[in-house]
């Protein structure tokens, strides 16, 4: 026999600390995933430390070759299966595409896009059969393109039209498919990205949450069946205004907006 689990992806930090924090306290046995195992040792004692099952750390670098069946191995020999699966892991580099390195790029690439699909295709079979769902991390860069984040923004479009459509897809099968499309939250990934917030706080101030609130609002959303989650009324005007500003207009303004950051 196998217990059911969530697994979550890039749990070693911020919001997907967060999410494998929210999903514990609702009951959820956890695998959590990422490169560093000493963070995820820690993160799995402080659940375990607040009254859950103690989450089962996989220390893996998911970009490496055959990354989804390794994970897959790793959780059957410990004699659990994936019920919800939480695509986080992912990361993005600011500047020009023609400026930063190309391999660095194709990284972004292969992360946010082959990764997240490579994981719920192997899984689907188990979360089809536990009627569980998949949570996909995005951001509100989902939304529009990102001059001066062009990899960046476009490989997370490709993750919300994906949600999206499986979504619609295994509706008739009981399980659940959203994208959680978070605005900026202080978290690892600004110093990966290379984004300096010591100018340009004041002005996105309104608009960010905690990582906490980003998963509260993520697994809440899940559960009650909803497609598409844009955690914060600031984040959700600005998706709209984005959506309703004509593509000549927009782009210079998201450049001006990047330049400033």
């Amino acid at each position: 026999m196998t217990r059911p689990v969530a697994v979550v992806t890039g749990a070693s930090d911020g919001i997907g600390a967060a999410l494998a924090r929210i999903f514990a306290a609702n009951g959820h046995e956890l695998a959590i995933v990422a490169r560093r195992g000493d963070r995820l040792e820690a993160l799995a004692d402080e659940i375990a430390a607040d009254g859950a099952v103690r989450p089962l750390p996989i220390e893996l670098d998911l970009t490496t070759e055959g990354a989804a069946e390794t994970l897959s191995q790793r959780l059957a020999e410990a004699g659990v299966t994936p019920r919800y699966l939480v695509n986080n892991a992912g990361f993005g580099l600011m500047g020009r595409a023609i400026e930063l390195d190309a391999a660095e790029q194709l990284a972004i690439v292969d992360l946010n896009l082959r990764v997240l699909t490579a994981l719920t295709l192997r899984f689907l079979p188990a979360i089809v059969a536990a009627n569980g769902g998949v949570l996909n991390v995005a951001s509100v860069a989902a939304f529009m393109p990102g001059p001066g984040f062009a990899v960046y923004y476009a490989t997370k479009a490709y993750v919300r039209s994906f949600s999206e459509a499986l979504s619609q897809e295994l509706k008739p099968l009981g399980v659940k498919v959203a994208c959680l499309c978070p605005g900026p939250v202080q978290t690892g990934f600004q110093a990966r990205a290379g984004l300096d917030f010591s100018g340009f706080m004041t002005a996105i101030k309104p608009a960010m949450l905690p990582a906490s609130e980003v998963a509260r609002q993520g697994y809440e959303g899940l559960m009650a069946g909803k497609r598409v989650i844009v955690p914060g009324l600031v984040n959700r005007m600005f998706v709209w205004g984005a959506a309703a500003t004509p593509r000549a207009l927009l782009l210079p303004l998201l450049a001006t907006a990047q330049k400033r950051r």
